[in-house]
């Protein structure tokens, strides 16, 4: 009997393992034309410590360790509605006008979070602005509780992707 019981046991851990491997992966990709030069729209988006100068969610960054457009530097945001999210800078390429990170713990229905922030020169006087990322939903179960599935999380990461582009745009045309 408990060599069968330690039989259901191992299956049953196995197959929770399996479940949290098999959650989908997802990406979101949302793209602005900026009518500005790209190394203007570079400047207002590459301070890794100040997300809130062009993200309108964004009430305060704070940088936890390292800095400025150092890779491992661990930031703060404090959102407008109180809510925290800790990320880490994972790449930063000046020439690129591009920077990658992580989000190691937060509120937003993600898990395994990375994205990329890109600014491209289209022409002289228009800039596109690429943000895309890559992750799983919070709750990797089977069946993952209401707010933390694939749909929140596509939705919320668009949504706080679309927010930020649009108030860029603005704020640099």
């Amino acid at each position: 009997m408990k060599f069968h019981n330690a039989i259901l046991g191992l299956f049953f851990s196995a197959s929770l393992v399996a479940n949290a491997a098999d959650a989908n992966k997802l990406k979101v990709e949302e793209k602005v034309e900026v009518n500005a030069n790209a190394a203007q729209v570079w400047e207002k988006v590459n301070k890794f410590g100040d997300l809130g100068a062009w993200h309108p969610a964004v009430a305060n960054t704070t940088i936890q360790s390292g800095a400025e457009a150092k890779v491992g530097t661990v930031r703060v945001l404090t959102l407008q509605d109180g809510g925290k999210i800790t990320e880490e800078l994972k790449a930063y390429d000046t020439n690129k006008k591009m920077f990658t990170y992580r989000i190691i713990e937060g509120v937003l229905p993600v898990s395994h979070y990375i994205s990329t922030v890109q600014v491209t020169s289209l022409a002289s006087n228009k800039t596109l602005v690429t943000w895309v990322g890559h992750f799983q939903r919070k709750d990797l179960s089977a069946t993952p509780a209401q707010g933390q599935d694939d749909a929140a999380a596509v939705n919320t990461i668009t949504a706080v992707y679309r927010a930020g582009l649009d108030n860029l745009k603005k704020i640099s045309e």
